[in-house]
C-alpha cells in the first residue's frame, strides 16, 4: 500500500443500530473475531450522540473508534466535539464545501485525530480524493449507500480508479460480506467496514471469523445471507423471503386485498403472466396455461367475479405444464382436489358454480388484482399470508431490500431466544411518540 505504514487489511466493524446498549453487545460479540476498528454508525450517533463514541472507547481502548458523523458543514465544530468524545477518526462528507473539510482538518490535528472523506454520491471520485489528500486528508472512503446497494451498485471500479491515481489510503463500504470482500481488497481498498453481514447475523463471532479469514486468504467463502441479487437472480431471491418481508421493503404495501391462498402450507414466486376475463368465462384462463413459461404465475382478473373460472382440470394443466402459481381475482372450485395435487392457488372466493368457455378478454394486458394493477412481468409472491406484487421497473430493489427485512428479523430472533423480548430488544418505549 503505497505511501502508507498500515501493514494489513483493517477491518472496521459499522454499528448502524438505534440503540447503544445493543450496539455494544454486538461489538463485545464480534470483536474477537477479528475486528480491527469500531465505528459508531450515523444511525447510532444520530439516535444516542457522543454518548455512544464515550461508551466504545470506554469499553473497547486498544481499538480505533470511528465517528461517521457524515458532517457536511461546521467541520471544525464537529470534528472538536467527537475528538473530545473519543473518536480517533471522524468522517467528512465529500461533497461539502472545501472550507469545510479544511477546517475539519485543521481540528483534527488539534485534537490528535484524523478524517476520514466519504464520497459517497461524489460524482468525480479521483478528482475529489486528490483535492482532500492535498488539503491533509488521512483518509477516503468508497462507499455505496444502501439506497444504492438494494439497487445492485458496487465500489469495484471506483476503488481502482483512486488507487491508481492517488496516493491515499482508501476505505470501502457497502454491501460487503465474505464472497465479495477478496474483489474490494484486490481493487485496492485498505479498510474494509462491514455493517449488515456481521451486524444482522445469529451468530456474530462466526460472522466474522468468517470475514476476517476471506481477507486474510484474499479468497471468497460461500456467504449464504447478505448476499445482493443481480436481475437474472431475483426470482431465486424472492422464494428466500416472504410475503411479509415484501410488503414490509415496500413501506407496508404491495399486498393484494381480500385474495387468499385456497391451499394451505404452499409458497409461490415468480414472474406474472396476466389474464382478463368476465365473470364465468374461463376460455382466454385455460388458453394462457398453454402459453405461459415454465415458473410463470398466471393473474387472473374477472372482476371479483362470484363464478368459478378454474377449477381441477385446470390445476392439472397448469401442473404439468411447470406453472409457478394462481392468483384470481374471482373464483375457483373443485377445492378438494385443489388440495390433493398441492398447486399455489390463491383466490378471492370458493364456489361450486363454474362458467362457461365463451372466449372473451385479452391476455398478457394490464390487469386489477385484489385492487393493485398487474403488469405482464410484474414479479408475484404468494403465502398462508397473502399474494404481493412487485412492479417489474422496481424489482430488483424491492427484492434485495426484502432480503435486508429478513437478515435484520434473523438477529431480532435470536436475541430474543437468548432470553429477550421483541419490546426489549427495540427498546421500544424509548421510541414511543410523546403525546401532549
Amino acid at each position: 500500500m503505497k505511501g502508507d505504514s498500515i501493514s494489513k487489511i483493517i477491518l472496521q466493524l459499522a454499528l448502524d443500530i438505534l440503540n447503544l446498549d445493543r450496539a455494544i453487545s454486538m461489538a463485545k460479540e464480534a470483536v474477537p473475531g477479528g475486528i480491527d476498528w469500531i465505528e459508531a454508525g450515523t444511525p447510532l450517533i444520530k439516535s444516542e450522540g457522543m454518548e455512544a463514541i464515550r461508551e466504545l472507547k470506554r469499553i473497547f481502548p486498544d481499538k480505533k473508534v470511528i465517528a461517521d458523523m457524515k458532517t457536511m458543514d461546521t467541520g471544525d465544530f464537529e470534528t472538536e466535539m467527537a475528538s473530545k468524545a473519543g473518536a480517533d477518526i471522524i468522517s467528512i462528507l465529500g461533497a461539502s464545501d472545501d472550507s469545510t473539510i479544511k477546517e475539519a482538518i485543521k481540528a483534527a490535528k488539534k485534537y490528535n485525530s484524523e478524517i476520514m472523506i466519504d464520497l459517497i454520491n461524489v460524482k468525480n471520485k479521483v478528482d475529489r480524493a486528490a483535492e482532500v489528500q492535498k488539503m491533509g486528508a488521512k483518509y477516503v472512503c468508497i462507499h455505496v449507500g444502501i439506497d444504492q446497494q438494494m439497487k445492485g451498485e458496487n465500489p469495484l471500479q471506483d476503488i481502482k480508479d483512486v488507487k491508481e491515481a492517488v496516493n491515499i489510503t482508501i476505505a470501502t463500504a457497502g454491501g460487503l460480506n465474505s464472497e465479495n470482500i477478496p474483489d474490494v481488497v484486490s481493487a485496492g481498498a485498505d479498510i474494509v467496514i462491514v455493517g449488515g453481514s456481521i451486524t444482522k447475523a445469529s451468530d456474530l463471532l462466526e460472522a466474522t471469523k468468517t470475514i476476517r479469514k476471506s481477507i486474510d486468504l484474499a479468497k471468497p467463502i460461500e456467504s449464504l445471507e447478505f448476499r445482493k441479487y443481480k436481475k437474472e437472480e431475483l426470482i431465486e431471491a424472492l422464494k428466500k423471503v416472504s410475503s411479509s418481508n415484501v410488503s414490509d421493503a415496500m413501506h407496508r404495501g404491495g399486498a393484494m386485498k381480500g385474495i387468499h391462498t385456497v391451499v394451505p402450507g404452499l409458497k409461490m414466486a415468480g414472474k406474472a403472466l396476466t389474464v382478463k376475463t368476465m365473470n364465468g368465462d374461463w376460455a382466454k384462463v385455460v388458453e394462457a396455461i398453454d402459453l405461459a413459461e415454465k415458473g410463470e404465475i398466471l393473474v387472473i382478473d374477472t372482476n371479483c367475479g362470484n363464478i368459478a373460472v378454474w377449477g381441477e382440470l385446470a390445476t392439472w394443466s397448469a401442473f404439468t405444464r411447470g406453472l409457478g402459481g394462481i392468483v384470481i381475482d374471482g373464483a375457483a372450485r373443485d377445492i378438494d382436489d385443489l388440495k390433493e395435487i398441492r398447486f399455489p392457488v390463491f383466490a378471492r372466493y370458493e364456489t361450486p358454480d363454474a362458467g362457461d368457455p365463451k372466449g372473451f378478454g385479452e391476455i398478457g394486458c394490464e390487469v386489477v388484482c385484489g385492487g393493485l394493477k398487474v403488469n405482464k412481468g410484474d414479479y408475484i409472491i404468494g403465502d398462508d399470508s397473502g399474494v404481493v406484487v412487485i412492479p417489474q421497473e422496481e424489482a430488483q430493489e424491492i427484492i434485495n431490500r426484502s432480503l435486508d427485512v429478513k437478515e435484520k428479523e434473523n438477529r431480532i430472533r435470536e436475541e430474543i431466544k437468548r432470553g429477550s423480548t421483541l419490546s426489549k430488544v427495540l427498546k421500544l418505549k424509548k421510541w414511543e411518540k410523546i403525546v401532549g
